[in-house]
């Protein structure tokens, strides 16, 4: 698929922040995976619980760190869905197996900007509560202002054959 593609090697991105901490993820069937390194410790991260239809009826709260890592892997590029609403400028990463919203992604001037679904990560990664988030009150410009100072550059995206 046309968005699957290495936007640097993961070497690279880990050469460029001392993340304090790794949390990874997965969708429910495990074909997509995401990993997300924070310079921030994860108990004062927040997730921001948008409160659009779309992310309301999928459970999603959204992470980031704009000094952190992000990426995403499917197994097989087929697996790996996307879905856009509202504004259309921002793509919903979803596993086209089970269902299960894992990221969001925006694309300006070559470099892949997102967040992580708090909802998919592995365990209990510790974060702070939710906070209720209100995008659908800002025009899309401002909306992309605001994915580009808090959402994380530079995600990664491949995908693997099974």
């Amino acid at each position: 698929m046309g968005y699957l593609r290495e936007r640097r090697k993961p070497s690279e991105s880990m050469s460029m922040v001392n993340p304090s901490k790794t949390l990874p993820g997965r969708c429910h069937c495990g074909l997509l995976s995401v990993e997300f390194s924070t310079t921030q410790e994860p108990a004062t991260l927040h997730p921001r619980a948008c409160d659009c239809s779309f992310c309301r009826k999928h459970g999603a709260a959204w992470i980031s760190d704009p000094a952190g890592t992000l990426s995403v892997s499917a197994r097989g590029a087929a697996t790996l869905r996307e879905y856009r609403q509202g504004s259309e400028a921002a793509r919903f990463l979803l596993c086209a197996h089970c269902g299960v919203l894992v990221a969001v992604v925006y694309e300006q001037d070559a470099r892949v900007h997102g967040a992580v679904n708090a909802g998919c990560l592995d365990g209990e990664p510790g974060l702070a509560d939710a906070v209720p988030a209100s995008p659908q009150r800002l025009s899309a410009e401002e909306k992309i202002s605001r994915w580009l100072q808090v959402w994380v550059p530079d995600v990664v995206l491949t995908s693997s054959e099974p």
